[in-house]
């Protein structure tokens, strides 16, 4: 039995619908299916339809739930459920950068399937979602098994191998067109460029004070590179990045370890001549070689740069410029400045994040209590045993700097070294050589670089080697990688959250797929209040309920909203 709605014409020629009650009932006699009318309700007009709804709530008060169950099924059969979220927004970020027209544009004729651009996309997506360094097997079984890649049901090993290899063959053009692209789409200035380059693409003491990797070792894979072929370096391989003010990465560089700087601005400066540049400074974090030879970059004024000072390193100048009095000017929500004068040559800037001062003082405070839990009643042990505490506590740099050795030898809270750290949370300690770059525009574009270096960095957390010889393979995924760290960026800059975060809500957006006698109907769950929030902020549009439809070869189901002999329906509000 159905509910159907069938017009009847007036004698004065209007037509009036009715509800009716019918069913279907064969006739022998003609050999086809009759409608058999059970029950009429009158004109289909507001108040019959409430009264249907008021009839329909008493039938289901009778019904048990496994009947209710299968009655809200009508034959659908719940067979699979997968994270859709997160790269359902990739998707929409990548189709409103036009990204997929760019590269299906760049495809060679006969070179490449069609669908190439979307076995690129899926490499890129896998790279924030499944992991970096994922070789293309496991690239090809993320996307059959895993999760739902528009326009892409399936791929193979062999099409992943072939895209890579491709994007190495048009790297330079391929980075020019979308750095056009993404200037246009996104309104970048881009007549100023910060250019940092990383050794292996993990740099040990990549960290901020009270940050990861407190102890500056680094990661054990960063350790791990060997020295390139005819290089002397600790580190295998130097990766050059170009990032724009608001930390959006448009280009990067891959240099055997031994390079050094002077020559990655020549040849920064020499592959971005023709792309309305008027500038690139270069930027590093507290550190790097280049923090380690200020003296030397300075004597060439062609090559200013802004760099992090360490804020414990004992420097007179640093000591002087967080000691200097005066007052912080507002940046953004959770940013304030100031400038302070040392040096004729130098400029400094003081950056106070409020946000940091707060996980600041929260990591602090739970390493004093740590450390309180350790000496508490040490006064009772022997000098020999104190002595193997104290040397066990110093090999922690994070709590060596709040404990204090009486000259008892006995171990207590350093109160003024703990007061000290107070004054420094939340701050850093920038300095440049440009005369011109206002002190708001240095302290953004610095926490930018750190956010993009901090998203670079766990992309790449399962980095293996890259060899400075060339290797299509490693080209390949430092590209995308780079094209991965695009999108992240992106999203990260508007919505002003972490990747991680914002993965972790999105991915909430699951798929579930049910078949049907007839075939598959794919359907996304409710969308949440906060995650409106959130798509409204990255500028996308909630994705469709019904995401697909696909019948099966044999059989049709009559008609219907949702009707199954319909043909496979796109995903819609990919963002184009």
């Amino acid at each position: 039995m159905y509910l159907r709605s069938t017009p009847r014409r007036n004698k004065d020629g209007s037509v009036v619908r009715y509800l009716q009650l019918a069913h279907n009932a064969w006739d022998p006699a003609t050999k086809r299916s009759k409608v058999q009318v059970i029950y009429n309700f009158g004109r289909d007009d507001a108040s019959n339809r409430q009264a249907l709804v008021r009839l329909a709530a008493s039938v289901v008060k009778i019904l048990e739930p496994a009947q209710l169950l299968d009655v809200a099924a009508d034959g659908l059969e719940f067979v699979d459920s997968q994270p859709f979220g997160a790269v359902w927004v990739l998707d929409a970020l990548w189709r409103q950068l036009e990204l997929d027209g760019t590269f299906r544009g760049m495809r060679r004729d006969g070179a490449l399937d069609p669908a190439a651009e979307r076995v690129l996309f899926a490499l890129v997506a896998s790279r924030a979602l499944a992991g970096s360094a994922d070789p293309p097997a496991e690239v090809a079984r993320w996307v059959n098994e895993d999760v739902f890649v528009d326009g892409l049901p399936a791929t193979t090993e062999d099409a992943c191998r072939k895209v890579t290899k491709w994007l190495c063959e048009v790297s330079g053009r391929l980075q020019e067109e979308v750095f056009h692209r993404v200037a246009d789409r996104l309104d970048l200035k881009a007549d100023l460029l910060f250019f940092e380059s990383a050794h292996g693409g993990l740099q040990p003491g990549l960290g901020l004070d009270g940050d990861e990797d407190p102890q500056g070792e680094g990661s054990k894979d960063a350790q791990s590179l060997a020295p390139p072929w005819g290089c002397h370096e600790a580190h295998q391989t130097v990766i050059g990045l170009a990032v724009t003010r608001t930390g959006i990465p448009l280009r990067i560089w891959r240099w055997p370890g031994c390079t050094d700087d002077a020559a990655m601005i020549r040849q920064a400066k020499e592959d971005m001549k023709d792309w309305t540049l008027s500038r690139v400074i270069r930027t590093a974090d507290r550190g790097r070689p280049i923090a380690a030879d200020r003296h030397a970059l300075r004597k060439d004024d062609d090559h200013p740069y802004i760099v992090g000072a360490k804020l414990r390193s004992g420097s007179a100048e640093a000591d002087a410029a967080l000691s200097r009095q005066g007052r912080y000017h507002r940046v953004a929500a959770n940013l304030r400045v100031k400038e302070v004068h040392i040096a004729a040559d130098e400029r400094f800037v003081i950056c106070r994040d409020t946000r940091t001062a707060q996980r600041d003082a929260e990591v602090r405070t739970r390493l004093v209590e740590e450390l309180s839990a350790l000496i508490d009643g040490t006064d009772r042990l022997s000098v020999a045993e104190r002595t193997d505490l104290h040397m066990e506590i110093s090999a922690n740099p994070r709590m060596r700097r709040y404990l204090r050795l009486t000259p008892g030898g006995l171990l207590r809270i350093d109160v003024k070294a703990v007061k000290a750290e107070e004054n420094l949370d939340g701050k850093y300690l920038v300095r440049t050589t440009d005369p011109e770059l206002p002190a708001e525009e240095i302290a953004l574009g610095y926490m930018r670089l750190l956010e993009c270096e901090r998203t670079w960095r766990d992309l790449l957390a399962g980095l293996r080697r890259l060899k400075s010889r060339g290797e299509p393979g490693d080209r390949g995924h430092l590209l995308l990688t780079w094209l991965s760290l695009l999108l992240v960026r992106i999203a990260e800059s508007r919505t002003g959250l972490s990747w991680s975060g914002l993965r972790r809500e999105f991915d909430r957006i699951k798929l579930g797929t049910f078949a049907a006698r007839t075939g598959l109907l794919r359907q996304r769950t409710e969308i949440t209040e906060e995650q409106y929030e959130l798509l409204a902020a990255l500028g996308l549009a909630p994705p469709p309920r019904i995401i697909q439809i696909t019948p099966s070869d044999g059989g049709r189901r009559r008609a219907g909203p949702h009707a199954m002999s319909r043909p496979p329906a796109r995903m819609a509000g990919g963002g184009s």
